[in-house]
Order: C-alpha cells, then sequence, then structure tokens
C-alpha cells in the first residue's frame, strides 16, 4: 500500500514545483528502481493532468562498472540521448535514489570529473527549463545519516512537506536586503571571511527547484571575496566524504585549502578548471524542520541557521546569477548555530547563532 505521504509529496512536485500544464512534455528520471514509489506517483498524476510524462529508469549498480571500465573516450562521450531529451523537454523531474552511495569511493576523481565535464553542457540547458530534484529516502541514505529508514522516512517526508508559500514570504524579507548589499561579513569558528554581492540580485529558493528547500542565494561579485572559512559538516562528493574542510581565498580565489579527510580530493577538484577554485553561490538555509546533517548536500545546506559556499559554476539567471564558470558546483555548508556567528551585511547582522533576522 502506498504512503500516503507519497502521493502528497508528488503532487507538491508536479502542482507547485514545476506546474505541469496541459500538453507540457515532462521527462521524469528515476536513478533506481528504489525511487519507484515517488517516480510511479508523478508519472500518474503528469498524464491525468493531460501531459506528456516520459519515465526514464536507472540502475546505480551500472555506475560503479561504467566508472570502473569504461574508456576514457566512453567517459568524455557526451550522452547523446540525453541531449536529444532534454531539447524535446518542457519540465523535468529528477529522483535521485542511492542504493550505495559511497559506491563510487574508490574511482579516481579524474575519471568521475571527466564524465561530470561531459555532461555539464546538457544539465546547463536542463536548468533552463523547470525543474525540480529530490532525493527519495533508501537504506543507504539513512546509514549515512545515522538512522534507521523509518526514522529517515519521517526526517524526509517533515522537510518535504511544508507550506512553502510561507516560506517564501519570509525569505522575500531577506531578499531586500541582499539585493542591496555591497559587502557581507561572514564570521565564526576558524572564519572570518568578506565580499561583496553589489550589483547582484538573489533569489528565494522554496520549493521550485529542490526538494526538500528553503534558502536565499547569490553569486558573490567575483575577485571580492577574501578571508578564511572552516566547514564543520562533511561533505560526500562523488562517493567520497571530505572532512574539516579549510579554504583561504585571496581576491576571489582559493590560495589555500586542507581537510581533516580526503584532502587530495578536494585539491584535486579544486583543479578541475580555472573556475573550480572560485566561489560561484553565497547562501544562507531556512528549512528550520532541518534539524541535522545527514552527509546529503541537499538537505544538509537547508539547515536553518547555516550558510554555505559553492564552489565553481555560478547560476546563470538573473537572479541568483553570477559568471564563473565552471564543469562543478560543489556546496560546502557551515553550521551558523553555534555561539558566535554572524553574518553581516552592510553593517546589520541578519543573520545570528542560527537566527535569522
Amino acid at each position: 500500500m502506498i504512503d500516503e505521504r507519497v502521493k502528497k509529496l508528488a503532487l507538491i512536485l508536479v502542482d507547485y514545483s514545476i506546474k505541469v500544464k496541459l500538453k507540457d512534455k515532462v521527462f521524469v528520471s528515476c536513478s533506481d528502481p528504489l525511487g519507484l514509489p515517488l517516480a510511479k506517483e508523478v508519472y500518474k498524476l503528469v498524464l491525468k493532468k493531460g501531459a506528456y510524462p516520459f519515465l526514464m529508469l536507472g540502475t546505480e549498480d551500472l555506475d560503479y562498472f561504467t566508472f570502473k571500465n569504461a574508456s576514457l573516450a566512453q567517459l568524455k562521450k557526451k550522452p547523446e540521448v540525453l541531449d536529444f531529451i532534454t531539447d524535446w523537454l518542457d519540465k523535468s523531474i529528477k529522483i535521485k535514489a542511492a542504493k550505495n552511495d559511497r559506491a563510487l569511493a574508490n574511482i579516481s576523481s579524474e575519471r568521475i570529473l571527466l564524465r561530470q565535464k561531459a555532461v555539464r553542457g546538457i544539465l546547463n540547458k536542463q536548468i533552463k527549463k523547470p525543474w525540480v530534484i529530490t532525493y527519495y529516502p533508501t537504506a543507504s541514505m539513512a546509514q549515512s545519516a545515522g538512522m534507521s529508514l523509518d526514522e529517515l522516512e519521517d526526517f524526509y517526508f517533515s522537510s518535504c512537506l511544508q507550506d512553502w508559500g510561507k516560506i517564501k514570504l519570509k525569505l522575500l524579507k531577506v531578499k531586500k536586503i541582499m539585493d542591496k548589499a555591497k559587502k557581507v561579513e561572514i564570521k565564526g569558528y576558524k572564519t572570518n571571511l568578506s565580499f561583496s554581492l553589489k550589483g547582484r540580485l538573489s533569489r528565494v529558493a522554496a520549493g521550485e527547484c529542490n526538494m526538500p528547500d528553503g534558502e536565499i542565494f547569490s553569486a558573490p561579485l567575483d575577485g571580492t571575496m577574501n578571508g578564511e572559512i572552516y566547514f564543520d559538516f562533511p561533505s560526500l562528493h562523488s562517493g567520497k566524504v571530505v572532512k574539516g574542510i579549510f579554504l583561504k581565498f585571496k581576491e576571489g580565489k582559493v590560495v589555500r585549502a586542507s581537510a581533516l579527510q580526503n584532502e587530495i580530493h578536494l585539491k584535486k577538484v579544486l583543479k578541475t578548471d580555472i573556475g573550480a577554485s572560485r566561489p560561484g553561490e553565497f547562501a544562507i538555509g531556512a528549512n528550520y524542520g532541518i534539524k541535522k546533517a545527514i552527509l546529503n548536500t541537499l538537505f544538509d545546506e537547508k539547515i536553518g541557521g547555516t550558510i554555505h559556499l559553492a564552489l565553481g559554476k555560478a547560476y546563470e539567471e538573473k537572479e541568483g546569477g553570477g559568471i564563473n564558470k565552471s564543469s562543478i558546483h560543489w556546496d560546502l555548508v557551515k553550521d551558523m548555530r553555534k555561539k558566535g556567528s554572524q553574518v553581516i551585511i552592510d553593517g546589520k547582522t541578519v543573520l545570528k547563532d542560527g537566527k535569522i533576522f
């Protein structure tokens, strides 16, 4: 019997997130059969609206095999079928369901980055059309989170089934401050960082592209970031857990980087391309329904009272966008709920000890 919460979430994704209309061509991708309960409900709702759903089901069992055995030419090859589908679709819903979120832990960073470069152009096209992504709860995800599967499911649905319209109204107040911002200062544990947002517009994220959601973001003005920052939360990137990341910036570029775990991977990612060592996004997390990090960036970066920086690609949209280009976009999360942590914009405190003012 289908969990009623799955039906409620499918309705949010279809009606609120991408607003499916009559005759829309909707691409629904599901990374593994474990995510089928949600994928099937989404498909049914899209069809009932008189739209045209296309469901692509993957299997994560093949990811490791592909990265382990594909030639360099195969890894570099742009997936032309996916390129065709991207041109065809009007809107898309992506459901990630990890059977083993550490499956790629022993695959070299270089091979994974080659594939990311090959698909980056396609992904850039996809995000110019309405889209939303979510991670469906699985046993692997529960293990990484330190929870039982039942606990994770409760955590997942409570973070997703929210009044997104109400959250949007709250964040619009912060947007007014950020849109006028000239100088941003971040102060906290091992952190004293500053940069400018002059001329940049921020964007409120309240359920349209990520599920769960709840953040406001902008792109730091290129060349203005200076200082240092320590990221309290570990990050799972390309199957590798990177902990204790410390970055020092000078004139908008990382000039020193270290990590307590998987530092080599961090430094390899920073060398992916010219833009990989520069910031593409700054954001404040505002989903207070998420209270703990679970080693999944989509959730961790939304925790109410945190901030995150993304290394690499800036979004191209007018709101929230910038000009930094890269084949990576790696969000790193800092816990600002600790005493003494502050985000100060043009001398005004907008976040202190985890509370948004």
